[in-house]
């Protein structure tokens, strides 16, 4: 007769003669190799990372410090081997009156109209890269097409698209003024990029013709993961379209909204090369990042142009963590 093998309670109850299972004898062992699986993964984490971090450190990481250090010196761009240390000179400095890049009217106005510019033009940007999106998501004929045209915008270069803007709205052949003309919109040609109360708004036009396809490309992707089901049980109860919108889609895409915009507020608080391409270094247009320009090639002065990057740089870093703390909380509902 063939013996019968005791089972795995029965060999608990008879190491435990009260009857009382320990149940926390095979938790510890599977805890211990969580634990060291989990730190095997960290090691593999930062082993894999290592290149890329120095990769960081040695291309961007050293230029930044730098700058930092150009930004304490009386460095020129003739002579960056002598400079002296100066402090704190190049950012505030009381000598019979207040000198320095703080006290300067005209930074404070770059300040302005950099932030400015990224929160008009982001906004535009966010809000139309939504629209199309949306119409890019419905099902009509030669979609295909019109999602590959919508990509032209972007795929030109910055410099080539502000130049063609800048023939486009010239006040003496800019197609833009005849064409407003001949609507009679305008009686005569306007200074598109000359004129201090049309040039910001010229700028941001550019900028938002040319940005927008990116937003409206990952709002695009984050539609086409939405589940079907629910828009299925929203037509069937009669519910209206806006109203799914506002309650469905809208937070169902605000993750790829988010990261759209923080690329999008990055760019334009860095912000040069369209700017400075259609208005130059006219102040009603003039960015941190022309300033910063302005001063090292224009002026020559390494340390004064280096203070002005260094404060572009944290007030960028500033805004980016702001924005990234009130996402995250918007996401994890206030926790």
């Amino acid at each position: 007769m063939a013996t019968r093998q005791p089972t795995l309670a029965q060999t608990s109850a008879a190491q435990n003669p009260g009857g009382a299972v320990d149940a926390t004898q095979p938790a510890r062992p599977r805890r211990e190799r969580g634990t060291r699986v989990r730190r095997r993964r960290v090691r593999a984490a930062w082993l894999f990372l290592t290149p890329m971090l120095i990769g960081l450190a040695l291309v961007a990481g050293w230029p930044l410090a730098r700058t930092f250090w150009f930004s304490v010196t009386d460095a020129s761009l003739s002579s960056l081997e002598g400079a002296n240390f100066i402090g704190f000179e190049n950012y505030l400095v009381h000598d019979n009156g207040w000198y320095g890049i703080l006290a300067d009217p005209l930074w404070w106005q770059s300040v302005w109209n950099t932030l400015y510019f990224a929160l008009v033009s982001v906004s535009l940007e966010a809000v139309l890269g939504v629209i199309v999106a949306l119409v890019l998501n419905a099902h009509f004929r030669g979609r295909t097409l019109v999602r590959a045209a919508m990509l032209i915008p972007w795929a030109i270069p910055t410099v080539v698209s502000a130049k063609i803007w800048a023939w486009m709205l010239n006040d003496q052949f800019g197609i833009i003024n005849h064409l407003l003309m001949t609507l009679g919109l305008i009686d005569a040609p306007l200074s598109w990029t000359a004129d201090a109360s049309l040039s910001m708004w010229a700028v941001i036009m550019v900028d938002v013709w040319k940005a927008t396809p990116f937003v409206a490309l990952l709002v695009l992707a984050a539609l086409q993961m939405l589940p079907s089901d629910c828009y299925e049980a929203a037509k069937v109860d009669g519910i209206h379209p806006l109203r799914v919108f506002f309650r469905v889609t809208l937070p169902l895409i605000t993750p790829a909204l988010l990261v759209a915009v923080i690329f999008r507020a990055l760019d334009a608080l860095r912000v040069f090369d369209v700017i400075y391409v259609l208005t130059s270094n006219a102040a009603s247009t003039m960015t941190m990042s022309i300033y910063a320009r302005q001063q090292l090639v224009e002026f020559q002065d390494v340390g004064y142009g280096s203070a002005a990057s260094t404060l572009l740089f944290m007030i960028i870093a500033l805004v980016t963590v702001v924005y990234l703390y009130l996402g995250r909380r918007q996401l994890g509902g206030g926790s």
